[in-house]
């Protein structure tokens, strides 16, 4: 994802796993081999190995892949990286909302807090019915309040 800051494009690496939820946000300045692995390799440290790894076509990922020597298990076609694609969405509006970002570290740290909490709100009202969704929904509310108090 793009993001410009004073001008200048920085990019957000973001990991989603298969439900949709954002396991990790990573702001880099650059989108070459040297970034996509760093964030290849953090996220293989704390998430572990996976069966497939669903990717744009960036040739960066697949170099970076290539180095780590788990280029078999890449996946990328259309339409096969949506939920990654539909994961920036929120954030946009959000990012809008804020009227954009003044430095890397603020883009960082919003977008690690902003994907927690919609991971956490974030109750997939298509999948359920309305009780059990409204149950789900007063669920997360009353732990997010025991949180913050």
């Amino acid at each position: 994802m793009f993001v410009r800051i004073n001008g200048q494009i920085h990019y957000l690496w973001c990991a989603v796993d298969h439900e949709g939820e954002v396991l990790e946000v990573i702001a880099s300045k650059r989108r070459d081999c040297k970034a996509a692995l760093k964030s290849l390799k953090r996220l293989m440290k704390r998430y572990g190995q996976t069966k497939e790894i669903v990717t744009d076509r960036l040739r960066s990922y697949g170099a970076a892949m290539k180095a780590m020597g788990i280029v078999e298990r890449q996946e990328c076609g259309r339409w096969l990286n949506n939920r990654a694609e539909n994961s920036h969405q929120p954030f946009r509006r959000r990012e809008v909302v804020m009227t954009r970002f003044r430095d890397v570290r603020a883009l960082q740290k919003f977008a690690t807090v902003h994907a927690s909490i919609h991971n956490h709100f974030n109750q997939d009202r298509h999948l359920n019915r309305r009780g059990i969704f409204k149950k789900n929904r007063s669920d997360a509310l009353a732990e997010w309040r025991q949180l913050a108090a």
